[in-house]
């Protein structure tokens, strides 16, 4: 693997791995911004779920806009960033649907209650009522009382694979800490920029 790729990953386990020690309800957060087939931005908080040098994974429904997009665009973006420290990782890249046994593993350590919710969510579509939800939610804990919950085919998961990383440190007076990691034709590069 590229060595200056491989910087730039352990650089973003540091940051999260000292995010997760923090008071943050939800460390792993990112914004995760995607472009539909009408060419209009889209941006909503999804959490990471994991990340290694194949890219950044997140799980969802694959009926959500968010997996629309993804599926007709494929470029996406993701930022993450701690208030606590004052720091920010921007992510740009194209995603893919991660493999259907990486699915079932991550699936597998899900509470129950969130497998049953992905079972009765019609994710985006219009809901008439929270009975409506509710009586879903109700359906499959009986259609799979006694029994392991099955990975619906219509939820996976998504890998965003890098093409570009930056590194944002806020520091006094706005003149803020940047380094920006990209992919080149000759591979990864590293620069620092001005705030």
């Amino acid at each position: 693997m590229d060595t200056t790729y491989q910087e730039a990953l352990d650089r973003f386990g540091e940051l999260l791995a000292r995010a997760e020690t923090t008071s943050l309800n939800e460390p792993a957060a990112m914004t995760l911004a995607t472009v539909g087939e009408d060419g209009r931005l889209a941006a909503r908080v999804v959490l990471l779920r994991g990340f290694d040098h194949r890219g950044f994974v997140f799980y969802t429904n694959l009926h959500s806009d968010k997996a629309k997009h993804l599926c007709h665009n494929g470029r996406a973006s993701l930022c993450f960033y701690w208030d606590p420290s004052r720091e920010q990782v921007r992510v740009e890249g194209t995603a893919e649907l991660v493999a259907d046994e990486e699915a079932d593993r991550y699936w597998e350590t899900r509470p129950r209650e969130s497998q049953i919710g992905a079972w009765a969510s019609r994710q985006s579509e219009t809901l008439d009522d929270r009975a409506t939800l509710e009586h879903r939610v109700a359906e499959f804990e009986q259609r799979f009382a006694g029994c392991a919950v099955p990975r619906p085919d219509f939820w996976s998961g998504f890998r965003i694979v890098p093409r570009r990383i930056e590194f944002w440190k806020g520091l006094p007076a706005r003149l803020h800490d940047r380094h920006v990691y990209e992919q080149t034709e000759s591979g990864w590069s590293k620069r620092l920029l001005y705030p």
